[in-house]
């Protein structure tokens, strides 16, 4: 196990105050000001192989995935485009990070729907080949690319398969890239 890092720490705040958020409903004052339009939290599997990024694997574990897509928003590619923030946490001391995206969620029905998009993201991980239980991701601010398809349980509720990558898309001297799979629970305000 590795020594928290001031982003272990960020993290976790970060992870703490989405749920407190959660916890508050339509109390809190973004919530009541409308800024928040949707909370997300799941589940997800560490460093999965063999999707888009090969290489070496980190160790397997279960990570935390906190997301806020919040209200500003805007029509692009057929359906509507919002600011997302999050973090996905390793349970185990892996690899973390924390993003920042413009996501596109496009209504396939009055249920179901895929979602979508393009950002950064910062992680607490390895830059370079120094430890062979984590990946070298070439730089500490990488891509982030997201995608989910998900089903509506009611106007409020959803759940959905989600999948992320991160990398600096060959843009450094090393880029193992991560990739992380699983389900999310979401609440929209």
């Amino acid at each position: 196990m590795k020594t928290p890092t001031a982003m272990d720490m960020t993290l976790k705040l970060l992870l703490c105050a989405a749920l407190l958020g959660l916890g508050l409903g339509t109390a809190g004052p973004a919530f009541a000001e409308g800024l928040i339009h949707e909370l997300s939290i799941g589940v997800l599997a560490h460093d999965v192989p063999d999707l888009w990024s090969g290489f070496r694997k980190e160790p397997s574990s279960a990570d935390i995935n906190v997301e806020a897509k919040l209200s500003p928003s805007m029509a692009a590619f057929f359906g509507t485009m919002r600011p997302a923030i999050g973090a996905t946490i390793s349970t185990e001391g892996h690899t973390s990070h924390a993003y920042i995206d413009a996501r596109v969620t496009n209504d396939l029905s009055d249920r179901l729907f895929i979602g979508w998009g393009v950002g950064a993201a910062v992680h607490d991980g390895n830059t370079g080949p120094h430890d062979p239980q984590r990946k070298a991701l070439g730089s500490q601010l990488l891509f982030h690319i997201p995608f989910e398809i998900g089903f509506r349980l009611d106007g409020r509720s959803s759940v959905s398969a989600y999948f992320e990558h991160t990398s600096n898309a060959n843009t450094q001297r090393y880029n193992e890239g991560m990739d992380r799979l699983g389900v999310r629970y979401g609440y929209r305000f």
